[in-house]
C-alpha cells in the first residue's frame, strides 16, 4: 500500500498543481501571464505644424485635459487648474502601502519626459494603452477611449506634446500588484486600421466624440468590479469618488438627471464650476471643458440630450445606502 501511494502522490500533486494554476487563467486570462495584446512598433513621423499645434492644445487642454491627472495636485485649488508651469510635468501617488501610481511626464525632456520616446512609441501608449517598456499601461489612462480618436487629432496632441518647453521632473517607478496588472493585460488592443474623424458638422455626432475623448463615462457610467460599464446605464451617475466623498450626478436627459438644464446652463456649468449657488468640486474637471469654444460645448450638451432617459437618483445631500441599478452606495440610492 504504502509503494502504491509512494508512486501515486507524485503524480497527485502534479494534478493538483495543474489544477490550481487554472485558477488564476479564468480569474485573469492567458494574457495575464503572456502579456498584453501589441503590436509592433513602426518608425511612422508626425510632421509639425502651426495647424497640428494648435489643434493639439485645443484636445489637451480642453477636451482631454490631460494635464488633469499628469500635472502635480495642490489640494487647497478649487478648479483643478495645474500650478503655473508645471503643466504635464507629471506626478504620482500612493493609494496603499506598497502601491505607486505614476502619471508620466508629458514634457519633452529628453531623460524624464518623452524626449527619447517615437512618435509611434506615444501613439500606441495613447490609443493601444502599451508602455514604451511594453507593460499594459492601467485603466485610468482612458486609453480604451483614445482607441476612437482620429489619426490627424492623435498626430496633433503629440506634435503639441512635443512643441512644449521640456521640464526635468524625476519620478518613482510604478509599482502594481501582480494581481492588477494581470487583469490589466487584458484591455490593451492594437489599432491595427486607419481611425478617422466622425461628422463633426453633425452636433450630435461631434458631441459624442468629445465625450468620448473626455472619457466622461468612466466617471458617470457605474462600472463593474472588472471595469466594464454596466448594460443600461449610460452617463446614468452613481459611481461614487472616494476622493471626493461624493457620487457622479445623472447626465441623462431624465428628470433624475439634468432635464432641466439647457444650452445657456450647460455652458455656464463649464465655463465657472458652478450649478446655481453649488460649486463643483475640482475632481470634476470642468475647468479644463471650460476652455472648449461655445459650439463643441454645444455639440455635447446636444449629445447628451440624445441619451435614453435613466430614470437613476443620486442626491449627495443624502447619506450613502445601496443602490440595486448601479450596485454602488450613493445617496437616494435606496429610492432606485
Amino acid at each position: 500500500m504504502r509503494d502504491c501511494l509512494r508512486k501515486i502522490w507524485p503524480l497527485a500533486a502534479i494534478v493538483a498543481l495543474l489544477a490550481a494554476a487554472t485558477i488564476p487563467i479564468e480569474l485573469y486570462g492567458v494574457r495575464a501571464f503572456i502579456g498584453p495584446a501589441t503590436r509592433p512598433l513602426t518608425d511612422r513621423h508626425f510632421a509639425s505644424t502651426p495647424e497640428r499645434i494648435a489643434r493639439g492644445k485645443y484636445l489637451v487642454e480642453g477636451v482631454t485635459h490631460c494635464f488633469g491627472c499628469h500635472s502635480p495636485f495642490d489640494p487647497k485649488s478649487t478648479t483643478g487648474e495645474p500650478p503655473a508651469g508645471q503643466e504635464g510635468i507629471g506626478d504620482s501617488f500612493q493609494p496603499a502601502p506598497g502601491v505607486t501610481v505614476v502619471f508620466p511626464n508629458l514634457t519633452p525632456d529628453a531623460e524624464t519626459g518623452i524626449g527619447k520616446l517615437t512618435d509611434d512609441q506615444l501613439a500606441r501608449a495613447i490609443r493601444e494603452g502599451i508602455s514604451h517598456d511594453g507593460r499594459a499601461l492601467i485603466p485610468m489612462m482612458p486609453y480604451r477611449h483614445f482607441r476612437y480618436m482620429s489619426d490627424e487629432d492623435l498626430a496633433s496632441v503629440i506634435v503639441f506634446l512635443r512643441s512644449r518647453p521640456a521640464v526635468r521632473n524625476p519620478l518613482p517607478a510604478p509599482q502594481i500588484p501582480w494581481t492588477k496588472q494581470a487583469r490589466y493585460n487584458r484591455y490593451p488592443q492594437p489599432v491595427l486600421a486607419p481611425v478617422t474623424a466622425p461628422d463633426l458638422n453633425d452636433p450630435v455626432k461631434r458631441g459624442a466624440y468629445y465625450v468620448r475623448l473626455g472619457k466622461c463615462m468612466d466617471c458617470h457610467t457605474p462600472l463593474d468590479d472588472d471595469n466594464q460599464p454596466l448594460p443600461g446605464l449610460d452617463l446614468a451617475g452613481g459611481t461614487f469618488l472616494d476622493e471626493a466623498n461624493i457620487a457622479t450626478p445623472n447626465l441623462t436627459p431624465d428628470p433624475t438627471g439634468i432635464s432641466y438644464y439647457d444650452n445657456a446652463m450647460f455652458i455656464r456649468v463649464m465655463r465657472t464650476g458652478k450649478v446655481g449657488a453649488r460649486s463643483l468640486q475640482p475632481v470634476m474637471p470642468w475647468w479644463f471643458i471650460g476652455h472648449m469654444n461655445d459650439d463643441d460645448l454645444r455639440a455635447i450638451f446636444a449629445y447628451l440630450r440624445s441619451l435614453k432617459p435613466v430614470h437613476h437618483r443620486v442626491d449627495n445631500t443624502l447619506p450613502p445606502t445601496y443602490c440595486r441599478l448601479c450596485r454602488q452606495k450613493h445617496g437616494a440610492g435606496d429610492q432606485n
